[in-house]
């Protein structure tokens, strides 16, 4: 700012004592000979000259030849009342705050020395003191706010710019990141409804865009028709006519935005000065900026730390299994980046697959584990990223190759963005987080940074949650193995003595044969001949490695064999007996047929058959789940063969009881690993899958016996067969054998019963009467499709076809017998019902004691053993006697069911 000397040489000052004013032609008075710009005379003294002293900022006037800028100056100092009247009276504030501002800038601070010689020390004016406090009260109050951002922080800054500079709006545009410029906020409400973007920084666009192109400011009082921004204001007015167009720089020259203060028409045009001010108020957007994004970037981290850590109090306080983890991990990772659906994946390293249980689904039930999902590691955007362990940040899905849209064609959802992260743990993937559709736009960098600590802790946590659900299940293991213990022991000393004395035999008559009744031998001889057959087929091995020694050891298989009796409970099927009848199946299969399985696997087979139903409580794997059995808690699936499995390397850990202790390592393993194969395929839960793969590959003539796949589905479905031998049997033995089964069946249904649940037909002790259709059921469905496939490829094996042919004879009689009964049964219903519709029909009789007649012979006509269904069925019955119980009930379906039918009654489960 010049100095005030300079200034009063282009202003009109009143005239001083003594010297004869300038007189012009019209007579004025005093204080209208003083025109300064930015000063608003009285109007009843000057009334015709204040508004053109007010819009223009470089009128000249005359002044006086004989006034002397030396002479106002001392006037002045001899007069500083009337300067400080004048200046209250007649000059605007905003004009002393222009003179301080330019004061401050040009003296920078220091004392000036004046003409009469004094020291006045530079004092901040009210106004600087005012706009400074106001900067860093609006600095303060705003990085105090959590919800602060680059858009507020300027649109604050330009607001007090605005106030400022007494602007009649302002317009704040920020820079996005394809270089184009959008409206940020606006202040006026005259102006039109903008649009978002506003266009590219370039020159002759628009205001905005050229002082964004420049990065310099601007002041302009003629917005239209100027060649530099034809388009005028970046948001069109209908009254601006005076603009100030500040850049808001970054400090390294990085163009951040534009602020745009404007005067509507009627309104003063801006100065240099107010430009100067509104500079001085937005050069501290970049710093504010700086200090915001400083304070904002620790409250985050602080934010993410109590973010993280109750996390890891909720998830490490409660593991309860790992869907619990699981649901917890997604929930939280929804509300880290604010997402609309999460999965976790984890991965199987073995099958080189991803798995789920529990998706988001977005509504209430959201989480409820379902049925799992699997697919291969390098499908889809999770399988890229559990591959390559690279993080996808995908703003549109539908332009993404390796998005796959069925899903949502399937859901009708419609995925928009994806985050996908991998999870590691000691650096290795173990699993996939993926976050679909953020809420407030598309994920950020800053998303990615935060989500990338959140999924250490997801490894973390799923790291302690399946270490949590090994030692459960140790626990589980442990309290099964307490109750196993406290019901069976090792064989004792005194029982081994009685079976070593007792010379095994080297031939037994007719134990080839498939109509052998292994339920004919006593129980006490059952371990000889046990005996008998696990040393002849261990012999296979010795033949074939005749340069090698015996590879058994009898004491070992002694004990062994004893123990393994003793540890079948004494339930009414599935015990010693029947674990002796499967071994003698599969021993005549080994020793008749023509098969090409090597020693390892025959013995394999034969131990597995011996084993298969260890410690077996009477019960399926279904009850077992549903009554929450320990054993159901370590085996989610095959239930009871896992268990089978387990028990029987128990007893071969035991002291004395390894019959394999003489095999080598590898063969060793080989055969554990074939024993569980076998044991496994017993669950009839598995065997439809084993017996359609093989009867495909035996009716294109592809089996091998060199193929080992072949040769281990062939193992599943032979051992299938032998479990099933007693539908092979003579019919006298079978018929014993379904009422012992049934008797178990029944136990079972009994105790469903009575915990309030409904059992299964074949479980049901009232329906009795339905066991001949569901026996032709279940040799249909499933003995008969068994023994065909394995007579394909080992024809030797077609007396257990024939056996089973013979036996669903008998039964298809016994279901035609009772089918036939069903409809004489209904017939006399009808009759009787007839009967009772013709005496209600009978017209009435007049006299009162008819009336008492005519009750009575009703009362005779319907007998109470016509009326009881069950005393019919059983005086029929009595007569044929088809089936050991009379039957109960008048509904039961007569036709034979399918192999569907049975599968869905889940008879082979319990079989």
């Amino acid at each position: 700012m010049s100095s005030p000397v300079r200034q009063m040489t282009h202003r009109r000052l009143p005239p001083l004592p003594g010297v004869a004013p300038h007189r012009r032609q019209t007579q004025r008075s005093p204080a209208a000979d003083m025109v300064i710009t930015g000063v608003t005379c009285n109007p009843a003294l000057v009334p015709h000259h204040s508004s053109r002293s007010v819009h223009s900022s470089s009128t000249m006037y005359a002044r006086s030849p004989d006034l002397q800028p030396e002479t106002v100056t001392q006037f002045l100092f001899d007069n500083p009342d009337f300067l400080d009247s004048f200046v209250q009276q007649h000059v605007h504030e905003d004009k002393i705050r222009q003179w301080s501002q330019r004061k401050h800038k040009v003296q920078g601070h220091n004392p000036v020395a004046l003409t009469n010689g004094d020291l006045i020390k530079d004092q901040r004016s009210n106004w600087k003191n005012c706009v400074q406090s106001k900067k860093w009260r609006i600095l303060q109050d705003l990085t105090k706010d959590n919800t602060t951002n680059k858009a507020r922080v300027f649109t604050e800054l330009a607001a007090c710019a605005a106030e400022s500079v007494n602007a009649d709006g302002h317009n704040l545009y920020l820079v996005d990141e394809q270089n184009q410029l959008f409206l940020a906020s606006k202040s006026s409400r005259n102006q039109r409804a903008p649009t978002a973007c506003v266009g590219r920084i370039e020159p002759r666009t628009s205001l905005p865009a050229y002082v964004a192109y420049t990065k310099e400011s601007l002041l302009t009082n003629s917005l239209l028709g100027d060649p530099r921004f034809p388009l005028g204001m970046g948001v069109e007015t209908e009254r601006g006519v005076s603009a100030i167009a500040v850049p808001l720089l970054h400090g390294n020259n990085l163009i951040l935005g534009v602020v745009e203060l404007y005067r509507n028409y009627g309104s003063m045009p801006f100065s240099p000065e107010e430009e100067e001010v509104a500079e001085m108020m937005l050069v501290w957007a970049d710093i504010c900026m700086e200090y915001v994004e400083m304070y904002n970037s620790m409250m985050k981290q602080r934010k993410l730390n109590d973010f993280l850590l109750a996390v890891t109090k909720s998830i490490f306080q409660d593991i309860v299994s790992m869907d619990t983890v699981i649901m917890k991990i997604m929930n939280y990772a929804k509300k880290l980046v604010i997402a609309d659906r999460a999965s976790l994946f984890l991965v199987d390293t073995k099958s080189r697959e991803l798995y789920a249980r529990i998706f988001d689904t977005g509504r209430v039930e959201e989480h409820i584990p379902q049925k799992e999902i699997r697919f291969p590691m390098d499908r889809g955007v999770a399988g890229h990223v559990a591959s390559t362990g690279e993080v996808l940040n995908i703003a549109d899905a539908y332009t993404d190759s390796r998005f796959n849209r069925d899903v949502d064609l399937q859901t009708g959802y419609r995925t928009k963005s994806i985050l996908c992260m991998p999870i590691y743990n000691r650096g290795n993937i173990i699993g996939v987080v993926q976050m679909v559709n953020k809420i407030d736009g598309v994920f950020t960098k800053a998303d990615e940074e935060s989500f990338e600590t959140f999924a250490i802790y997801c490894g973390l946590a799923l790291h302690h949650a399946k270490l949590y659900d090994k030692i459960r299940r140790s626990e589980q293991k442990y309290r099964v193995a307490v109750e196993v213990l406290s019901y069976h022991s090792q064989c004792n000393d005194e029982e081994y003595m009685l079976t070593k004395n007792v010379p095994i035999p080297s031939d037994i008559p007719d134990i080839l044969d498939y109509d052998y009744s292994p339920w004919a031998i006593d129980s006490d001889h059952k371990p000889v001949y046990v005996l008998y057959m696990m040393r002849d087929i261990f012999k296979m091995h010795s033949h074939k490695n005749k340069n090698e020694e015996r590879r058994f050891d009898l004491d070992d298989m002694i004990r062994f064999t004893l123990t393994v009796r003793k540890n079948y409970r004494n339930v009414p099927y599935h015990n010693w007996a029947h674990a002796f009848s499967v071994a003698h199946a599969m021993f005549t299969v080994i020793k008749t047929s023509e098969h090409r399985f090597t020693p390892i696997e025959c013995l394999a087979l034969y131990v597995a058959c011996l084993c298969h139903d260890l410690d077996h409580r009477g019960k399926t794997n279904a009850f077992m789940v549903k009554s929450a059995s320990p054993l159901a808690a370590i085996y989610s699936t095959s239930t009871m063969e896992h268990h089978h499995f387990n028990h029987t390397v128990t007893i071969l850990q035991n002291e004395g009881h390894n019959i394999f202790k003489h095999l080598t390592s590898a063969e060793y393993k080989q055969i554990l690993s074939d024993i569980r194969h076998c044991i496994l395929a017993t669950d009839l839960a598995l065997f439809f899958a084993n017996r359609s793969r093989l009867q495909d590959i035996a009716d294109k003539g592809e089996f091998s016996w060199d193929n080992a796949d072949h040769r281990m589905l062939l193992q599943a479905v032979i051992i299938t067969g032998c479990d099933l031998c007693a539908s092979a049997k003579p019919w006298d033995i079978q018929l014993d054998l379904v009422k012992s089964i049934f008797d178990e069946f029944y136990k079972e249904g009994d105790e469903e019963r009575s915990q309030g649940l409904t059992p299964m037909p074949m479980m049901d002790r009232q329906k009795k009467n339905e066991l001949p259709h569901l026996e032709v059921g279940f040799l249909v469905g499933i003995c008969l499709p068994c023994y065909e496939v394995m007579a394909q490829i080992l024809p030797e094996t077609k007396p257990m076809v024939n056996g089973a042919v013979a036996n669903l004879k008998k039964w298809r009689e016994l279901a035609d017998k009772e089918a036939l009964e069903k409809e004489k049964e209904k017939e006399r219903e009808k009759q009787t019902e007839e009967t009772q519709d013709e005496v209600i029909k009978e017209p009435p009789v007049t006299k009162p004691s008819d009336d008492v007649n005519v009750t009575s012979e009703k009362s005779t006509l319907l007998p109470a053993d016509v009326l009881d269904d069950s005393a019919s069925d059983t005086s029929f019955l009595a007569a044929d006697k088809p089936l050991p119980d009379p039957p109960s009930g008048r509904t039961s379906n007569t036709s034979v069911p399918s192999e569907k039918t049975v599968l869905s009654s889940q008879s082979e489960e319990s079989r």
